[in-house]
């Protein structure tokens, strides 16, 4: 039972409960839809200590899950390491070494690559491990066994992590929102417990929606979960809570452009006020670190993280899947799979001076040919946190809307919260930029370098007609670079050849979004119907 990740009692009722809700009891691995074992799912809602360790199940399968069916090398999927790893390499912002991100990096899937259908399949094995957990508290909670508030808590968690899933499935399955209003196809929304073959049946039956529809229901998870989630938690920054519920809504009500609906939820983490100092949000009483380091040096316990996923060193992403082995470099003991990319580190809108460039960016000792990210530095036992939200996003995010509504005064106060720490008093913003929202945009490419969140900006964006891409944008190649690291250089940035990259994909060709896997359509006829054009 090694990947446990909790230190608990490692008891057989949450074994067979993990088990019998990630494992495929047949030849067919669609959306996790093969019945659980009942017994099992039920002896875990019998006493509070049992429900409790179904709960920590639950945010085990967020954090290990299984790859190819192996939960023994899981490489973090979906969020211990996979999703934040999966997000930066179809964005151009970090540069893949080696071939073992290729496909993703340069848009090569199809309905069996490994990477993508590992997402699909990975995600929605914890939508359905969630579903079995708010069903089984809710009965619980009938029975007598936890209060009907425990329960509500309990709920407002695993509501969260399907949220979460779900929207992780849209922005790589499904066009923006931004897109003829969400009119577009979305994602099967599973909200019911697969337990018996009738479900299965029934499952099969929900077919995408619009992205819309999927979008409601976040917000309506979300919802509860803000209301039933506690404002701390007792086990730290791998536990949902209200707070980590209402940042997270900001941030897909800014996937669908509801500047005016960013504004009210950030309003209650206090990014509605004039501070004097930096903002506080009254709710969990998040606050930037002084430093930029301290959310990844300190990431079990700091004042600017609102969630994240544990690791420790009994379960983590392992060798070919942590966050500190693929993207820390080889000298220290990591694989050295992902640099920064000189797109990014040579940006004359990452000024000279600023310490993320100094604190959270490393050299390779050995060769000297890439610069790495350095956010993540356990290299040894890889207990690094994966970063799910920090306030500083809460803070970017409602800058953004602000800066659309035309409430120039508050982004900027916004934007400099965060910025200001990083960069020297001569480079700081002292009046608005000329383009505001561009220096927005660019301040969140420096400040969430290696979090994962440069591909959802650049599908959210992807229409915009003045700061998005149309698509994927064009990217460095590893032979592209000289052996003595000279191309990082942001002081008298080299030019690369224009030709010898990885291309761009417009948004009008087929591999902006993620095929659904083959063993999912070849089972579901109803989804085999609703393919992404281009695949087979």
């Amino acid at each position: 039972m090694k990947r446990i990740r909790y230190t608990f009692n490692r008891s057989a009722i949450i074994a067979l409960l993990a088990a019998a809700m990630l494992a495929t009891s047949s030849c067919s691995k669609y959306t996790e839809l093969e019945p659980i074992n009942s017994p099992s799912e039920n002896s875990a809602f019998q006493s509070p200590s049992s429900i409790e360790l179904a709960m920590q199940g639950v945010y085990e399968a967020a954090a290990v899950g299984s790859y190819n069916g192996d939960k023994a090398s899981a490489r973090g999927y979906p969020f211990g390491a996979a999703a934040i790893e999966q997000d930066e390499m179809r964005g151009e912002d970090m540069l893949n070494v080696a071939l073992f991100y290729a496909i993703t990096y340069e848009a090569t899937y199809t309905t069996s690559s490994a990477n993508n259908v590992n997402m699909w399949t990975g995600l929605y094995a914890l939508i359905n491990q969630a579903n079995v957990m708010i069903r089984g508290v809710q009965a619980a909670a009938a029975n007598g066994v936890i209060p009907a508030e425990t329960a509500a808590a309990y709920e407002g968690e695993a509501r969260f992590l399907r949220a979460l899933a779900h929207h992780e499935l849209l922005i790589h399955f499904s066009f923006p929102y931004a897109d003829n209003n969400g009119s577009k196809p979305g994602v099967p929304y599973r909200e019911k417990a697969i337990t018996s073959q009738a479900d299965v049946n029934e499952g099969l039956t929900i077919g995408r929606g619009t992205v819309a529809e999927a979008y409601a229901k976040l917000l309506a998870d979300l919802d509860y979960a803000e209301t039933n989630l506690p404002v701390t938690q007792t086990k730290g920054l791998s536990r949902a809570t209200k707070g980590a519920a209402i940042a997270l809504k900001t941030r897909i009500k800014q996937h669908m452009g509801d500047w005016d609906g960013v504004i009210a939820e950030g309003a209650k983490l206090g990014t509605d006020k004039q501070p004097t100092g930096h903002f506080t949000s009254p709710i969990g009483a998040y606050t930037l670190t002084a430093s930029p380091e301290t959310p990844f040096t300190s990431f079990k316990n700091n004042t600017e993280s609102v969630f994240s996923i544990a690791n420790g060193p009994n379960a983590n992403g392992g060798t070919n899947g942590a966050l500190a082995a693929m993207f820390g470099p080889a000298d220290k003991g990591a694989r050295g799979l992902v640099a920064t990319s000189p797109i990014l580190y040579n940006a004359s809108f990452w000024v000279e001076g600023d310490l993320r460039r100094k604190l959270l960016q490393v050299n390779q000792v050995v060769g000297e040919k890439y610069v790495f990210n350095y956010k993540y530095r356990d290299y040894v036992n890889k207990t690094d946190y994966a970063p799910i939200i920090r306030y500083a996003e809460v803070l970017l995010n409602v800058a953004e809307a602000y800066a659309k509504k035309g409430n120039t005064a508050q982004a900027l106060l916004l934007l400099n919260d965060v910025r200001n720490r990083s960069v020297p008093a001569d480079k700081q913003f002292t009046t608005a930029p000329a383009d505001l929202m561009l220096a927005i945009l660019q301040e969140r490419r420096i400040e969430f370098a290696g979090e994962g969140r440069r591909w959802p900006d650049l599908h959210r964006l992807a229409l915009d007609p003045a700061y998005g891409s149309n698509g994927i944008p064009a990217k460095m190649k590893a032979g592209q670079m000289k052996l003595d690291g000279s191309d990082y250089n942001n002081i008298t940035p080299p030019t690369f050849p224009a030709t010898g990259g990885v291309k761009a994909y417009l948004y009008t060709e087929y591999q902006f979004l993620w095929p659904i896997p083959a063993d999912e359509v070849a089972a579901n006829p109803l989804l085999r119907e609703q393919q992404n054009e281009g695949y087979k």
